[in-house]
């Protein structure tokens, strides 16, 4: 069954992140940085990062904090890669498409692929190789595009 109902609400993007979150903290790859480097309590992560998104997606909730510092201190303790952006974009782009169709959830796709590329470049220099493949999602992922909400 294919979602076909748009990003709505600040509800509605508290399930999709913790839907996405659940699956990048057991990610093999960008796992270990939420659980072993940096630690994060999603609990504690969550009505920050939903304020996060919900600025992008509606301009209502205020987002003080700069997006960039938990990265770089985590780049700093271990590389992030253009793997690891990717891998990110791959599941964030599975868990919106899961849940949601119209065109918040495009923009919220099309967003998430512009913070994680502009990240991989201010971390890793402007010159930093990307992977290409923009948009790839692997056979892995798709289960998230299909399990019921």
């Amino acid at each position: 069954m294919r979602a076909t109902r748009d990003i709505s609400d600040r509800a509605d993007l508290d399930a999709l992140l913790r839907r996405f979150y659940t699956e990048a903290f057991a990610d093999p790859l960008i796992g270990p940085f939420f659980t072993e480097v940096a630690g994060t309590d999603l609990e504690a992560h969550l009505p920050g990062i939903t304020d996060f998104w919900e600025r992008a997606l509606f301009r209502t909730a205020a987002y003080g904090r700069d997006p960039l510092a938990p990265h770089a201190a985590l780049h700093a303790v271990r590389p992030l890669t253009a793997a690891h952006f990717g891998r990110w974009v791959q599941l964030w782009r599975a868990s919106v498409d899961g849940l949601h169709a119209g065109p918040r959830a495009e923009r919220a796709k099309a967003q998430g692929e512009r913070i994680a590329l502009a990240m991989l470049r201010r971390l890793a220099g402007p010159d930093a190789p990307t992977g290409g493949g923009g948009g790839f999602v692997p056979l892995a992922a798709l289960r998230l595009r299909t399990a019921a909400a």
